[in-house]
C-alpha cells in the first residue's frame, strides 16, 4: 500500500525525532500493565472457583454418606476457606516473586 504524501496546508506530525519508538514503548508499557492486570484478575477468579468447589464437593460426599448436616457444613466451610486462604497466599507470592526478578533483572 502506497503512502499518500500530506497536503501542502496541513503541517507535519513530527513533534521529535524518534517520536515512532517513543510511542510504541509507551504503547508495550501500557499492553503490559493491563496484561498484568487482567492476569490478577483471572488468578482470583480461579481461586474462587476452586474454593466453592471443593466446598460442594465436602457438602456432596457429606450428604451422601449421611453425616451431620452440622458437621459437613462445617467441614465445607473450612475447606473452602482454606483453599481460598492459601490461593491468595499463592498469588501473592506469585506477584512478589515476579517483582523480585523483575528488580534483579534491571540490575544486571
Amino acid at each position: 500500500m502506497t503512502r499518500r504524501s500530506p497536503s501542502p496546508d496541513q503541517l507535519p506530525l513530527r513533534l521529535v525525532d524518534g517520536a515512532e519508538d517513543d510511542l510504541e514503548r509507551i504503547i508495550e508499557a501500557r499492553v503490559a500493565a493491563r496484561a498484568e492486570a487482567d492476569a490478577l484478575r483471572w488468578r482470583f477468579r480461579l481461586v474462587v472457583i476452586e474454593s466453592v468447589m471443593m466446598g460442594s464437593l465436602i457438602i456432596a460426599a457429606g450428604f451422601a454418606l449421611d453425616q451431620p448436616t452440622g458437621l459437613v457444613l462445617r467441614g465445607a466451610g473450612l475447606v473452602a476457606a482454606g483453599g481460598f486462604l492459601t490461593g491468595l497466599i499463592l498469588i501473592a507470592l506469585s506477584a512478589v516473586t515476579s517483582r523480585l526478578l523483575a528488580r534483579w533483572r534491571r540490575r544486571s
